[in-house]
């Protein structure tokens, strides 16, 4: 059975500036029936305060510690290991590794920089890569829904570009990592095989979700969903469902 829900955030829960019709009624239901839900953001242009910030505007009551992002895994990662970032991300995301000094040793941090993806940028950390520097990928998603409604190329083909020239393996920090699912699990007290996934994204979110041993993946057709995307990738979606207030019914009527 079902007993805890991890949700992504945008196009699920809002697209652009406005939120998804129904989906705060949806996560009151959720609440209202006793399941705890966290939300697996792999949105690397913006800070943790600043994503919160954007849902509580909308009216989404949420709780920071609610909140899982790359860039805190990646943060957790650098203190473990002893590590001082060399950061290609947006420069509204630095605030997340502020006070990060680390040791002597260096790793490069690529999230979505955006138009912050210069050739001087790429060069710098590419010649951290080849003299050893680990290569930590805070997300490698393909595209992403931009705010002129058109898709956008994502943070994955400049980590891929990376990952070409300097013969490196990224260590994936966000979204569809194991790890950042099963941290959400373990947060919520349950087992993998009691939470359900919701994402727009059929790859990361959906398959990258029952890959890691979650007890269902429902795809929303808002957000970046295309046509067919319930087919491009495998494992394939519990459910494809209209929006995230059919993607919770749904679930809460599979526990009955």
């Amino acid at each position: 059975m079902i007993r805890g829900v991890v949700l992504d955030i945008a196009g699920v829960l809002y697209q652009g500036d406005h939120a998804v019709p129904g989906a705060i009624a949806a996560l009151d239901r959720l609440k209202g029936a006793g399941l705890p839900v966290r939300y697996l953001t792999n949105s690397t242009r913006s800070p943790k305060r600043k994503i919160v910030a954007k849902l509580a505007a909308m009216g989404f009551a949420v709780d920071p510690a609610e909140v899982l992002t790359p860039a805190e895994a990646a943060c957790d990662w650098l203190k473990r290991e002893g590590y001082a970032p060399h950061l290609l991300v947006h420069p509204d995301l630095e605030e997340d590794f502020a006070g990060l000094s680390g040791g002597e040793r260096t790793a490069v941090v690529v999230g979505d920089a955006g138009p912050f993806f210069t050739y001087e940028r790429m060069n710098a950390a590419f010649r951290e890569l080849v003299k050893g520097a680990p290569l930590l990928a805070l997300a490698t998603n393909r595209v992403f829904r931009d705010a002129d409604g058109a898709l956008s190329l994502d943070a994955g083909a400049f980590v891929r570009a990376l990952e070409y020239s300097s013969g490196s393996e990224a260590l994936l920090f966000g979204k569809p990592a194991a790890e950042f699912f099963h941290t959400a699990v373990r947060r919520m007290g349950c087992d993998p095989d009691e939470v359900a996934m919701i994402g727009d994204d059929a790859e990361s979110d959906v398959a990258g979700a029952l890959k890691a041993g979650l007890g269902g993946a429902y795809l929303v057709r808002t957000g970046k969903y295309r046509a067919g995307d319930e087919a491009r990738f495998a494992p394939c979606p519990t459910a494809v469902v209209a929006d995230v207030a059919e993607a919770v019914e749904t679930v809460l009527q599979s526990r009955d």
